[in-house]
């Protein structure tokens, strides 16, 4: 029956369980094969509950949206524009307010649709919808009726009290009676970024998925993205470097989308390392590279140049139970030196981003309050 279903709405598909006991949780699934071996271990764990399968959608890009409703009015919180693409958990991908890559009119719409879902469902408080909009096609996730996460996150970028607000809707009061009534449209930028705790399990892959495995936020504002997102990464604790080399080893699907982050990197003054396959690949597209071995291919190799801190940034994406396993000790070894490592490209164009902006000028600090007067 799975694999009927899969066949009908075509690979990939997002397989979970209805019930997590102690067994595997949800997964990307790209092959008949894989959904078998994922079916034989999630029954054998919690036999007597069904297994969910849902369509993937591929390069999409996540939005998330939160707003108050009294049953008549409803007024917008925020968008949100999450940097991963759609499949990372949006608890651990970074996310932009306001978003940085839609046209007003698809946000527009976005914001059309959470009016007329939580005016249908007869929310009264707070409504969080997550969306996708794959060429420029918008997608509902799910609608949650509730607080969402992102709540404290929106107040302190467009310097309004959500809950608090949606306290006293709940109560009784109408949002023109709080006075509440038109959408906050902050002239900066605020990006949230995630925290997580890989540095405390020896054995446990920094790769993101669609499991949630940060166990904080950090938040930073400014004046554009690029210093935005700069200041979030900082606030994580990770060094940002204004010069030294990057090293670069991306799947195949991931090689054209590369080849500007290279370029980017070049114009930068960064020097560039990768591995065989990605480095052929950036050099015919004329980036300046030099390649590096992978761990399997021998010393000197990537690996043992993260460890002597000859590398300065690493930027890995890799696809396949074997490829992940290949480069597992890459990514444990960038951590353990608490290098900026982006495991995807919207990442690594975010941080680009923010390499740019603290080259053009040095980051300052400006108290939240002064952002919302």
């Amino acid at each position: 029956e799975a694999k009927e279903i899969a066949s009908s709405i075509g690979y990939p598909v997002v397989v979970r369980p209805s019930y997590v006991l102690g067994g595997r949780a949800m997964e990307i699934v790209y092959s008949q094969n894989r959904l078998e071996h994922y079916m034989q271990h999630a029954v054998k764990a919690s036999p007597e509950h069904p297994v969910l399968i849902d369509k993937f959608l591929e390069n999409a890009i996540e939005f998330d949206v939160d707003a108050i409703s009294d049953g008549n009015d409803v007024v917008i919180g925020g968008v949100m524009e999450h940097i991963e693409e759609a499949g990372i958990h949006s608890g651990d991908s970074a996310c932009s307010l306001p978003v940085i890559s839609l046209s007003p009119e698809i946000v527009g719409e976005m914001k059309n649709q959470t009016r007329a879902l939580a005016k249908e469902l007869r929310v009264i408080g707070l409504i969080n919808i997550q969306f996708a909009v794959q060429n420029n096609q918008i997608y509902i996730i799910e609608v949650n009726p509730r607080a969402s996460r992102t709540i404290p996150f929106v107040s302190k970028s467009i310097g309004v009290p959500l809950a608090k607000i949606a306290a006293r809707v709940m109560a009784g009061k109408t949002l023109k009676e709080i006075g509440f009534i038109k959408e906050v449209s902050p002239d900066h930028v605020s990006v949230k970024e995630s925290v997580f705790p890989f540095n405390k399990f020896t054995n446990v892959d920094i790769l993101l998925g669609p499991e949630m495995k940060s166990t904080g936020e950090v938040m930073g504002i400014d004046k554009s993205f690029g210093r935005a997102f700069a200041k979030s990464q900082l606030a994580t604790g990770v060094k940002l470097p204004l010069k030294g080399t990057a090293f670069i080893s991306v799947k195949d699907s991931d090689k054209s989308k590369a080849i500007e982050l290279a370029k980017g990197l070049n114009e930068l003054g960064y020097k560039i390392l990768a591995t065989s396959g990605t480095a052929d690949f950036l050099k015919k597209a004329g980036a300046a590279v030099d390649r590096v071995n992978k761990v399997k291919e021998g010393s000197p190799h990537c690996v043992e140049m993260i460890e002597s801190q000859k590398i300065d940034l690493v930027i890995n994406t890799t696809f396949g139970e074997q490829a992940i396993q290949d480069s597992f000790s890459l990514r444990r070894s960038s951590l353990n030196q608490n290098l900026p490592y982006c495991t995807t490209i919207a990442g690594a164009s975010a941080l680009l981003d923010g390499l740019k902006a603290m080259k053009e000028e040095s980051l300052g600090i400006t108290a939240i309050q002064e952002y919302n007067i």
